[in-house]
């Protein structure tokens, strides 16, 4: 199999690429064996054709020619869906402007981690796909084979569906194009013909991601009763740990803050929550957490592959703050609830659901600068900075978490690039919650890789020292995917580095609080 693969090369059968430890970029300062297992013949019945990795876990092959025709008249007539006003009414024009005036410079190729980390695979070019069904609206718009243009059969759909889950949607790629080409949003809109119209996504996204949350309540499963039985114990831990009695406030109506938490952190990370809870009752601020369906949960997997799904989440969300008569909704510590809630939910919401929504970090930084005893010197131990590309990159927010890491932590080391430049932790657009089949390789080997290069570079003074080191990740996906790459790479053993949010550090660093992260 061939490197450098051609857009004609989508058309034909066998597998189109496979990648071995000889193809990964170098880790810097570490030695690191990567092996890659041989794919389970148990699985051909996925998609396996693109390179090996399967990140839709359904079995949606055609089994015949009848099959095969039904598939292609549903991408066919989904495109028509994807490129006409009346049923693409929220990302038609960016998504047009995108397709029609990128000039193939490919510029934005060096800035995606995942074909850099591949060794530079074509495949992975944030233009490849892109370009794929560009050359596809160039055939069915003129209605003949013309010079470029792509005829479409079932290996390229079912390989551009792979395709489109083989980004992490960071969008870094735009701040690179000369032009403010979205790669990321082409991808996102591939991922939507997909899901809307032929009923094909990650079963973590949709049937166990915003399925089960709008049947349920919540993507994990927590239900109103479970979320109160948490409260409950996170009270008594936070007394445990700190000698300090706090009640947390649910369902106080008339409020002035609602605070969504990415219900993950309820069931697998709790300090997090006790650390917002500490912040806001020490600074007593007006808030409340809501244990209706919906209120303590605010992830919307929609924001990553389907309009529907992603405009029925928001207004349930909104419709709980508007209930509880609360003047604003602050988002904690979740990237993609960042982008789905406080940018693209404005492009669907209106009238009385038009609440006021607000990131968390600014509220945070104002606490640190006036409402709180802190003693800096409680977080000596060296910290990092990964800064979540749906806070960062496509809403701004850059400086607040940063300044309070200067503020709160004297070893606090930058990583290079950072900012809008950031590199994508590797599970962005959904990709930290498809842990199926062999996709977790793909994310630990490929996509994540570039992200701990940039960590073991940040402590590269420091990396084989005693002390217990920190990437502070402000976003519950990031904080998951980075804490499953550093168990993969045995970093926590090697170099002693753990991963944690933000508000966690402050309240390590706050007097009256006592080994708050130990």
């Amino acid at each position: 199999m061939k490197d450098q693969i051609k857009l004609s090369d989508v058309l034909k059968e066998g597998q189109l690429l496979k990648i071995g430890p000889e193809d990964l970029i170098k880790l810097p300062n570490y030695d690191f064996k990567d092996e890659f297992k041989e794919i389970n013949p148990e699985w051909k019945k996925y998609v396996f054709e693109l390179d090996g990795f399967i990140g839709i876990d359904l079995e949606w092959k055609p089994k015949n020619k009848e099959e095969e025709n039904e598939l292609l008249l549903k991408f066919t007539e989904g495109l028509k869906k994807l490129l006409s006003e009346e049923n693409n009414w929220t990302f038609l024009y960016p998504l047009l402007l995108s397709l029609d005036y990128c000039t193939r410079c490919k510029s934005c190729s060096s800035a995606c981690h995942v074909y850099l980390a591949s060794g530079k695979k074509e495949i992975y070019r944030p233009t490849f796909r892109s370009e794929i069904l560009r050359r596809i609206i160039k055939k069915s718009k003129f209605g003949k084979k013309l010079f470029g243009s792509l005829d479409v059969n079932k290996n390229l759909i079912l390989r551009l569906a792979e395709l489109a889950y083989r980004c992490n949607l960071c969008r870094r790629c735009v701040q690179f194009c000369p032009l403010g080409i979205d790669n990321g949003l082409i991808t996102r809109e591939i991922r939507k013909l997909y899901s809307q119209e032929l009923g094909v996504a990650p079963k973590a996204l949709h049937e166990k991601g915003t399925v089960q949350q709008l049947n349920i309540g919540s993507s994990t499963g927590l239900r109103s009763e479970g979320f109160r039985s948490i409260i409950k114990f996170v009270e008594e831990e936070i007394f445990e740990r700190t000698g300090k009695k706090i009640k947390i406030p649910v369902d106080e109506k008339g409020s002035d803050i609602l605070l969504l938490h990415n219900a993950g952190d309820y069931l697998s990370r709790l300090e997090n929550v006790m650390a917002f809870a500490i912040i806001f009752e020490e600074a007593s601020l007006s808030w409340t957490l809501s244990s209706e369906a919906f209120g303590y949960d605010a992830v919307n997997y929609g924001i990553w592959y389907d309009d529907f799904q992603l405009g029925k989440i928001a207004f349930k969300h909104l419709e709980i703050a508007r209930k509880l008569e609360v003047n604003r909704v602050v988002v904690g510590e979740c990237g993609h609830a960042h982008k789905a809630l406080i940018s693209v939910a404005d492009r669907l919401i209106f009238g009385e659901y038009q609440i006021p929504r607000e990131s968390c970090l600014p509220i945070l930084l104002d606490l640190v600068k006036k409402k709180l005893n802190l003693d800096p010197e409680k977080n000596s131990f060296p910290v990092t900075l990964h800064d979540p590309c749906n806070i960062v990159r496509l809403m701004g927010v850059v400086e607040p978490q940063r300044e309070i890491l200067r503020k709160i932590c004297p070893s606090f080391k930058e990583m290079k690039p950072n900012g809008v430049y950031n590199y994508c932790c590797g599970g962005g657009g959904g990709l930290a919650i498809m842990n199926s089949l062999n996709f977790p390789e793909f994310r630990n080997k490929i996509s994540s890789r570039v992200k701990f290069c940039q960590i073991l570079d940040a402590f590269r003074d420091v990396l084989n020292s005693e002390s217990k080191k920190y990437v502070c990740a402000p976003c519950s996906n990031c904080r998951a995917t980075i804490r499953d790459f550093l168990d993969y790479y045995k970093a926590k053993d090697k170099f002693k580095i753990d991963c944690c949010g933000l508000a966690e550090l402050i309240v390590n660093s706050m007097v009256d609080f006592d080994g708050f992260l130990e």
